[in-house]
């Protein structure tokens, strides 16, 4: 692979001593509202993998309390972790990240608890070599620029005033989350406030093919993208629809895989992709995808899943890659929580986040943050 090419002069054995589940519980500042919900605890888990010198490794489980957005959950993910995951590791020997992938082929999905663990070992990799987690991943930007999501809000005009505030703060681009009854009159209202800021729109799944000629009407408003609007699993209808649509079709929940990306992109489904690292099963499939993408001259970015600060730092991390063409929802730490997982905190500056030279992911642990979000912990030994 191109990595472990690029790398082969770092390629020995990592020597894994421990491995730390933590599960955390999570406020968020604000109810966060899509087509499928509200949420406002996150409940997750924060992996650690200890090696041979002392170094520490962190990871973070991107799946939620229920299976709304994938099949996966918390609780699914501790399971697969601690019974099929973590043995597999202390059965085997680890020489590069890449490695991880290929071990956990066997078990069929699962993705966000595959991700989780292989995050972990990507971060001891590049602390164990003294390199930044970004560099490790065959990133070069210093600065990566991104945007917010923001959730369906109960009225227009809180909206509005979100949008604002988000605006004057300097994102890069505003993601509107939309669903049936809020969708195309709330973004003409958005598109009259803000006629020339970069907006796209998230259904979250939320339409059929049935609403063609209703979607249609997006094409007047000079959005980004329109994001997952038909099926989690689908991307037949996605290529009729993008057909019969000038307005940019980014898929999400359909793409698993370098595969699911391969054939969306050959049958036409979409012209934007985001990757979320969980989704796909982790940094080294994410790369893959990455790659195939800027290849295919097709822009992808990095979408968000409510992350606390060592998932953010990932993201960041991935952003890094050259194929990453538009800002993606890595959002400041601020903007989610009152207290994050990690000092510093993300913070951005105009719509810019300085990527970190610290080794790994490049933020501290906040230890005493970390013991106050922890409800339950397991360890296990190797």
């Amino acid at each position: 692979m191109f990595l472990q090419d690029k790398w082969r002069f770092l390629i020995v054995t990592i020597p894994i001593k421990q491995i730390r589940l933590r599960k955390l519980n999570m406020r968020l500042k604000h109810p966060f509202t899509t087509s499928f919900g509200t949420m406002q605890d996150r409940h997750f888990f924060i992996t650690e993998v200890l090696d041979d010198r002392g170094n520490r490794g962190f990871g973070e489980s991107v799946a939620f309390i229920s299976p709304w957005y994938s099949e996966e959950t918390v609780e699914t993910n501790l399971h697969v972790m601690k019974d099929f995951l973590i043995p597999i590791l202390q059965e085997n020997e680890i020489k590069h990240p890449n490695d991880v992938s290929a071990l956990f082929e066997p078990i069929k999905r699962n993705l966000m608890a595959k991700s989780a663990l292989e995050g972990a070992i990507w971060d001891l990799y590049a602390k164990r070599n003294k390199m930044t987690l970004a560099n490790a991943l065959g990133g070069e930007k210093k600065v990566i620029d991104v945007g917010v999501s923001i959730g369906i809000q109960p009225t227009v005009k809180q909206l509005l005033e979100t949008i604002e505030e988000n605006v004057d703060a300097g994102y890069k681009r505003i993601k509107i989350k939309i669903k049936p009854g809020w969708d195309v009159d709330v973004l003409r209202e958005v598109r009259s406030h803000f006629p020339n800021t970069p907006i796209m729109a998230d259904a979250n799944s939320a339409y059929t093919l049935a609403d063609l000629d209703h979607l249609k009407q997006l094409d007047d408003l000079n959005l980004m993208m329109i994001e997952q609007p038909l099926a989690h699993d689908d991307i037949i209808d996605h290529a009729t629809l993008q057909a019969n649509m000038d307005t940019p079709i980014c898929l999400d929940e359909s793409i698993h895989s370098f595969e699911d990306t391969r054939k969306a992109i050959q049958l036409g489904s979409c012209k934007i992709i985001n990757i979320k690292i969980g989704r796909v099963g982790g940094l080294t499939e994410a790369i893959r995808i990455h790659d195939y993408c800027q290849k295919q001259g097709i822009d992808v970015w990095c979408g968000g899943m409510l992350e606390a600060g060592v998932g953010r730092a990932h993201n960041i991390a991935l952003t890094t890659l050259s194929g990453f063409t538009m800002p993606g929802d890595t959002a400041g730490s601020s903007n989610y929580w009152e207290k994050d997982i990690i000092s510093p905190e993300v913070i951005v500056h105009d719509g810019v986040i300085t990527v970190p030279d610290k080794p790994g992911i490049g933020y501290d642990i906040d230890e005493e943050a970390l013991h106050e979000f922890t409800v339950d912990e397991k360890v296990f030994q190797f």
